[in-house]
């Protein structure tokens, strides 16, 4: 069964007996070594989810559909993803991440082939290809609860933002590689080479994480001692086995579950525009060539993973130094006020150039906080962590859909200066749950 238990007192001792040795030489630090595969899992969910996107242009012209269409398809990925994290979560709680992981990485591989493999001649030829796209983000689900049961696992509490940092940075740094990557594909092979390409990226690292992960520090062969040491001298609940029954009603009723995922619905909101529209904003709304747009699509990303690794390092500072209501909460309320006020200032500027410029940086304001949601669903969860991230994570995918529709439309109806003032206000309305948050409530009974 899934224990329960209070790391014990002789591994605080072991830990303190090592001093200054267990803290800064430790001599394999295998758990950071592991976030960063999953770094490059994360690399792979968002190169699947932005290389339709940047080749949507070209899609939409074998397909015969209009630029809403193409939102349909988009949104049908993130609908799918949606409506499977919550399963998500509790199929990591029953399998562990290690299998998990490994089956997603397939599924995504199968499904991302799939894409390319829908005739645009067929009858009903759009309802397929969102359908595929939809199964395809059936299998993404699995991504981020798999994570974060795993940051659950093995990172301490204070860990937890950098580790959840690390993560998000690899889902940039996908999306930041797609748009050259991609380009280059197409220019050279055509758009159905690029979802060739994803998938065989894809399944050499679905063997790269079955053969180095283990679902728990004690299961792996290169933990040390010392290492173990310091894991479990910081973690707030040991999580070992199976997770047993999930307390539905308690996460369910939780304010501080509900208020970290409505709160990260203004995140998926906003971050939605860059990872579906941004390459074609550039492309149609700016007049950018493809391989203008493939570079200036590149720039968002960029700041995204400075800014997701920097929000992480500082929001485990404002834990230690100020409190973790400071660090998790106020900080995540403050990049998304940041992010909406640069939105506005950057949509309405008249030079392109200039534009992309700001609105990659409101891009990477909005990514400071990214870390911070998911350390608190870590810290609230606990054993379910996977439960109470992929309720986080719904929202923002929910949220998500609704702009990979919506944008076009305010685009084509109003201008896309019109959408990023949409994209501002939800930011700023999704300060409020913030402040209602409280880091240090759990959903699981603590011990005694």
């Amino acid at each position: 069964m899934h224990a329960l238990n209070e790391p014990s007192a002789n591994l605080e001792q072991q830990a303190a007996a090592g001093g200054a040795s267990t803290r800064f030489t430790m001599k394999f630090r295998v758990r950071y070594l592991l976030i960063l595969v999953i770094f490059l899992i994360a690399m792979v969910v968002n190169i699947d989810r932005s290389n339709v996107s940047i080749a949507g242009t070209y899609i939409a012209a074998d397909f015969h559909i209009s630029t809403i269409q193409l939102g349909w398809v988009f949104s049908a990925f993130m609908l799918g993803y949606a409506a499977f994290l919550i399963p998500s979560g509790w199929i990591v709680g029953r399998l562990g991440p290690r299998r998990t992981l490994t089956g997603g990485l397939i599924w995504w591989g199968a499904l991302t082939i799939a894409t390319a493999l829908v005739p645009p001649t067929m009858a009903g030829a759009l309802w397929a290809l969102m359908l595929v796209r939809f199964v395809l983000g059936l299998g993404e689900a699995l991504a981020y609860p798999s994570a974060n049961q795993f940051i659950a696992a093995w990172f301490p509490s204070h860990e937890r933002g950098k580790a959840n940092a690390l993560v998000q940075s690899g889902a940039q740094f996908g999306s930041g590689v797609a748009p050259p990557l991609v380009a280059f594909i197409i220019y050279n092979f055509g758009w159905h080479a690029v979802f060739y390409v994803s998938a065989i990226i894809g399944l050499g690292v679905a063997a790269l994480w079955y053969w180095v992960a283990r679902d728990r520090p004690a299961l792996h062969p290169r933990m040390t001692a010392a290492e173990m040491a310091h894991i479990e001298a910081g973690l707030p609940v040991r999580i070992e086995g199976a997770a047993p029954a999930v307390p539905w009603r308690k996460i369910f009723s939780s304010k501080d579950a509900w208020g970290t995922a409505l709160a990260y619905a203004g995140f998926g909101y906003a971050a939605t525009i860059f990872s579906t529209w941004f390459f074609i904003y550039l492309k149609e709304g700016r007049g950018f060539d493809l391989k203008s747009s493939a570079i200036l699509g590149m720039l968002p990303f960029i700041a995204t993973t400075t800014c997701c690794l920097a929000g992480g390092v500082i929001s485990d500072w404002l834990v230690k130094r100020v409190s973790p209501y400071v660090g998790r909460c106020v900080f995540g309320a403050f990049s998304l006020a940041l992010s909406g006020i640069i939105l506005i200032v950057g949509s309405h500027a008249e030079n392109a150039v200039v534009a992309a410029l700001l609105l990659a940086v409101g891009a990477g304001a909005i990514y400071l906080g990214q870390a911070v949601y998911y350390a608190v669903a870590a810290d609230l969860g606990g054993p379910y962590a996977g439960v109470v991230s992929g309720m986080v994570s719904m929202c923002g995918q929910i949220a998500g859909a609704i702009t990979a529709s919506l944008t076009p439309y305010f685009a084509s109806r109003y201008g896309w200066e019109y959408a990023f003032y949409v994209a501002a206000g939800v930011t700023f309305a999704c300060i409020i749950p913030w402040l209602f948050v409280n880091p240090k409530h759990r959903v699981y009974a603590q011990p005694e």
